[in-house]
């Protein structure tokens, strides 16, 4: 089956909001104050949200859609990304009480109807297959992906965590075109620029959706302080924002998947976002977090 092109993914998204951290804040798990969270993040021109039907066991979908059902305004501007396929150890109702993959079409059909139902949304901007499951049937994850984008339940589909070879196995059995790849890249995790990974999303149009874009929110005791306070001076940029700077500087503007719900922490990965590192910078944080010269 020829493979459908993929489309621009988000041109008006500069970054993704994360809810994986969603219980951290328990000040935003009452709907009011979530509500009003989500909407400084609209005002901001922020309307992509992440979520997985496993974050916080489920609890994290819950959340965003009692929001949502309290201020259904937003819910028309909110745009939501969820993936499924995972099955933690502690929800695994077999004796065998261990973590694995799921994504058989039953499985898969049931979970796009209950991220529905538990966002409050009638349409998933974007569903993804949340790892690669070595027993995938792909002829019955397509059919279910392929119903779903019919019936209006998810608007375009894209994968999370797939190598290549994985990706390309799934799209070349489905008409469907995949939007995305959703995997670590940050300063903290480079090896993908090295290995072909980069050069592969770029060959097949897909975008990288890049988790834990700021490797755990440390560079300060990854970079010699006296290059990171230089930096700080040279470009004006925290921490934060020399991290997404570095990051959306990579062919095809890799897009951040920020984990912190912090106003401040957003407002200094917008501002790296807007900020352009000169290219021996780039390469001198390279360097630093690799602890190796640039060959």
């Amino acid at each position: 089956m020829e493979r459908a092109r993929a489309t621009e993914f988000t041109p008006e998204a500069p970054l993704i909001l994360g809810m994986m951290r969603l219980h951290d804040y328990p000040e935003l798990t009452r709907p009011s104050k979530l509500a009003e969270w989500i909407a400084a993040r609209l005002d901001e021109g922020l309307n992509l949200f992440d979520h997985a039907d496993i974050y916080g066991g489920g609890e994290c979908e819950r959340l965003f859609g009692d929001a949502l059902r309290a201020h259904p305004n937003l819910a028309r501007e909110a745009r939501v990304i969820t993936k499924a396929g995972i099955v933690a150890a502690n929800q695994d109702r077999s004796p065998w009480q261990v973590k694995h993959y799921r994504t058989e079409a039953g499985y898969l059909e049931t979970a796009i109807d209950r991220a529905l139902a538990a966002l409050a949304i009638e349409q998933i901007d974007t569903f993804l297959i949340h790892r690669p499951d070595p027993l995938m049937q792909v002829d019955d994850v397509a059919r279910v992906l392929e119903n779903a984008a019919s019936a209006g339940k998810v608007r375009q589909i894209g994968v999370s965590n797939f190598l290549p070879e994985q990706w390309r196995w799934l799209a070349g059995n489905t008409g469907l075109p995949l939007a995305c790849n959703q995997s670590e890249l940050s300063l903290a995790h480079t090896g993908p620029l090295f290995d072909g990974t980069l050069e592969a999303h770029l060959a097949d149009e897909l975008r990288w959706l890049a988790w834990s874009p700021l490797g755990g929110g440390n560079l300060a005791g990854r970079i010699p302080l006296d290059i990171l306070n230089r930096a700080r001076e040279e470009t004006g940029l925290d921490e934060t924002g020399l991290a997404i700077a570095w990051l959306h500087q990579i062919p095809g503007s890799p897009v951040p998947v920020l984990g912190s719900m912090n106003p401040g922490r957003i407002q200094s990965a917008l501002q790296g976002i807007r900020s352009t590192l000169p290219r021996p910078l780039w390469y001198r944080l390279l360097e630093s977090v690799r602890n190796q010269a640039v060959a």
